[in-house]
């Protein structure tokens, strides 16, 4: 169990602190080295010393702490009597843009690193989005335009397009006109069709991109198979369930609602129907699902395979989990109900029935109508006011009613594409780097300017949880988490708190531009501050996570 726990938990976090710390500090002792400072101790961690090595004026040591890591310089104190003959390596005698190298290096190296890593990651391959179409509403401007749900895109403007960036950027150059999509549709044959791209507020507000080119109509995703199941459906007799998720059709693998409906079809009036089933024991919270099979017989069931004629439907009406103590709990509401109604108007879809509950009055409770096991029942509920994140990171106030749905979204077709080619690997390693950048900064401005919640900001527990996570995933995932972690670095160093490496460079750039250093008590009470603001930055980033350990939010 020990073992268990230092392999999966604690050994990803060590490599990835150890690292990032390490490459950080190797910054500022090769600027030092390269300008003439010398260094007297190079350490991974605080405190005391656990391992050592002593190289000339240098000692390379490990500290029992391992939450940071320093490189301690002769004459870095301001103030300090240094003899006439040892100013020549002293950092305090170091012109103040020699000072101000040495400590930008750290950062600079946490950037670096971080760029190095994602190049390595265009080298080595990761998997995108096809681009592949999800649900097309009936009706719409793409489906006037020709498109249906799960069109492969192979060209945008005549340029082969492989992925949904690929795709993305195309719309995004053609906002308020028509773009030219050739199109593979689901019986093989292909098609080039004008579709008009509007343009609409970019959903991720931490992007660069504040407007991106949308085809109106075209949903994000495709719907999936996880099934909704009436009671008077052959199948239910031979042992489906509401919130199966529905894998391969007599061995064909089904991805979508479409590609299901498809596979029924072709299949013949005399061939009996094997479906392989998946299916959690409890939804959100079981990992393994278990896998099984039901075949219906032919023989039983004769006539031609609908969706309707089996009693299939989509699963989102139906309840995969109530949250304990809510309201919809204590109304008697249960797992595998399906909601059919709302004060007597007829639901279709998950998002009438949030449009409703958020919508409520505060007065009388609300009636819903469920279908369990054959019977309909009419619960009263009084919804509650919560507050909760929203996919922004602020906090949403609203009316709930403590109730998930099995949530009926196929996961995206991907393909893997991976460049031999050095440049073009450390190009895009220093765009996304950009890119990570910019989000993290818009992070900083909008939690500053409150529309982004703090209780999004995690501490050292967050970040242990993450690397064990992605270091189960595969070498990809953990590295990507890496780079991000390093390029968080990267940002907050810089950050002008005295006692960061951020409040170190104000201090000099004063210094640049009076053509003399602060003075000494000023420095002190700047520190003061500096630890005051980090303490209160770290113990808040701690409380969070100690809250999200146990599920408070």
């Amino acid at each position: 169990m020990l073992m268990g726990f230092l392999t999966t938990k604690a050994f990803p976090f060590i490599v990835l602190l150890g690292l990032l710390i390490f490459v950080h500090e190797l910054g500022h002792y090769l600027m030092a080295v390269w300008n003439g400072v010398r260094v007297e101790v190079f350490s991974l961690g605080f405190g005391k010393k656990i391992w050592k090595y002593q190289r000339g004026y240098t000692t390379y040591c490990v500290s029992m702490i391992p939450l940071g890591g320093y490189v301690k310089m002769y004459g870095d104190q301001p103030g300090s009597d240094i003899p006439v003959a040892d100013q020549k390596v002293s950092f305090t005698h170091k012109t103040v843009w020699q000072r101000i190298s040495i400590v930008l290096a750290g950062p600079l190296m946490n950037f670096l690193f971080a760029v190095l890593i994602f190049a390595f990651l265009v080298g080595y391959g990761e998997d995108y989005r096809k681009a592949r179409l999800g649900e097309v509403l009936p009706n719409s401007p793409a489906a006037l335009a020709g498109l249906s749900s799960d069109d492969l895109i192979l060209k945008a403007q005549g340029q082969s397009v492989e992925t949904w960036d690929q795709l993305q950027d195309e719309l995004d150059k053609n906002m308020g006109g028509n773009v030219s999509l050739t199109v593979l549709k689901s019986d093989g044959q292909q098609q080039t069709l004008e579709v008009p791209v509007v343009a609409k507020d970019n959903p991720n507000i931490l992007s660069s991109k504040k407007v991106v080119g949308v085809i109106e109509g075209v949903e994000a995703y495709s719907e999936g198979t996880y099934v909704g199941l009436q009671e008077i459906s052959p199948l239910w007799k031979v042992g489906m369930l509401p919130g199966d998720r529905i894998e391969t059709v007599n061995g064909k693998v089904v991805r979508t609602w479409g590609e299901l409906n498809l596979a029924l079809s072709s299949i013949g009036e005399s061939e009996n129907i094997t479906f392989g089933l998946e299916r959690y024991e409890i939804p959100f919270e079981s990992k393994t699902p278990q896998k099984l099979t039901v075949t219906l017989s032919r023989e039983t069931f004769p006539g031609v395979l609908t969706l309707a004629r089996l009693g299939l439907e989509s699963s989102e009406l139906y309840l995969a989990a109530l949250v304990k103590d809510s309201p919809a709990m204590r109304a008697g509401l249960k797992q595998g109900d399906r909601v059919t109604r709302i004060d007597g108007g007829e639901i279709r879809q998950w998002e009438e029935i949030l449009k409703a509950v958020s919508q409520y009055k505060g007065d009388s409770p609300m009636m819903f109508q469920v279908r369990r096991e054959g019977e309909t029942l009419d619960l009263p509920i009084k919804p509650q006011m919560t507050t909760q994140m929203s996919a922004s990171g602020a906090e949403d106030k609203r009316f709930t009613i403590g109730i998930r749905p099995f949530a009926n979204i196929a996961m995206p077709e991907t393909i893997r594409i991976a460049s031999s080619n050095p440049w073009d690997m450390l190009v895009k390693g220093t765009e996304r780097t950009l890119d990570v950048s910019y989000m993290i900064l818009m992070s900083f401005k909008k939690l500053i300017t409150a529309e982004i919640s703090s209780k999004n900001i995690g501490g050292i527990i967050s970040i242990g949880q993450a690397a064990s996570e992605t270091f189960q995933m595969g070498l990809a995932d953990f590295l990507r988490m890496m780079a991000l972690v390093s390029v968080n670095l990267f940002i907050l160093n810089l950050l002008p708190i005295p006692v960061l490496d951020g409040g170190h460079l104000v201090f000099y750039v004063v210094e640049a531009l009076k053509g003399s250093p602060l003075s000494l008590k000023k420095m002190e009470v700047a520190q003061q501050i500096g630890i005051v603001l980090l303490m209160s930055l770290m113990v808040l980033s701690l409380f969070n996570d100690v809250l999200r350990l146990f599920g408070k939010f």
